[in-house]
């Protein structure tokens, strides 16, 4: 696929193939300034300019729900000097994205423990909450001090206490109600994870989530991912055959 029109390309190419939830683990941004002589948090900020293009694009295509990992649990366990600069990008994107979001009817959504966070990122998580709140277009979640198994944990603690305060019969626990507290419950299922960076492992993102999404790898890093990155990814998903447990046959026969 050819960089121009890319958009046009896709919508024309795909249109009834578009993933309505995508998430991306965006990888690569330390090694890709490491290769260039910079600082890993270097990569980090160049890593910004990809997020733009990705909400871009997902909007201009269709996609609904886009979910980003942005800081997972584990990475408090960084130097201390990348950590410090991944708090300090994360108030500044908070600061000078979300208006640019709300003009483009985008709705944001922070995901994860943001109690590790400083007061004043807490005040900016709300904030942004509060005023893309009603929007309608994109849902673009950004999940930052986020862990999969944290998410499953916690949808159990939730459980657990309905039915130690007697709301809940432990009999009624199924898939279902499990799902309807994990974070994204109220979003589209995910259809398709993207990691960049040349891994391929899910990183203890979206586990709950992940049960039936298609994957897709690539070795490029995050700040050189764009819009034909993802529309290749798009093409690999389009071409794949989705049959969550049946046969091939029963597919084609549409016996959902």
């Amino acid at each position: 696929m050819a960089k121009k029109d890319v958009v046009e390309q896709v919508l024309s190419h795909y249109s009834g193939s578009i993933p309505q939830h995508v998430g991306i683990i965006m990888d690569g941004n330390g090694r890709w300034a490491q290769q260039k002589g910079m600082p890993r948090v270097y990569g980090h900020k160049k890593g910004v300019d990809s997020v733009r293009e990705a909400v871009r694009f997902a909007r201009k295509v269709g996609v609904k729900s886009l979910t980003l990992f942005a800081f997972s649990s584990e990475n408090w366990k960084r130097p201390e000097d990348e950590v410090s600069g991944l708090m300090e990008l994360f108030m500044l994107v908070l600061t000078r994205e979300v208006n640019t979001l709300h003009k483009n009817n985008v709705k944001l959504k922070i995901v994860g423990d943001i109690s590790a966070f400083s007061d004043k990122i807490q005040q900016k998580v709300a904030s942004a909450h509060e005023l893309t709140d009603s929007n309608t277009g994109l849902t673009l979640n950004v999940a930052a001090n986020y862990g999969g198994r944290w998410d499953i944990v916690n949808a159990a603690k939730s459980i657990a206490n309905d039915v130690q305060s007697g709301k809940l019969d432990p009999n009624s626990i199924d898939e279902a109600l499990l799902g309807d507290r994990m974070s994204l419950a109220e979003q589209p299922e995910l259809d398709l994870l993207i990691r960049t960076g040349g891994e391929s492992r899910v990183s203890n993102f979206l586990l709950w989530q992940l049960a039936y999404a298609e994957l897709h790898f690539t070795p490029i890093y995050w700040p050189d991912f764009d819009q034909l990155s993802f529309a290749q990814a798009i093409e690999a998903f389009a071409g794949t055959e989705r049959r969550f447990g049946l046969t091939g046959e029963q597919v084609q026969r549409n016996e959902f």
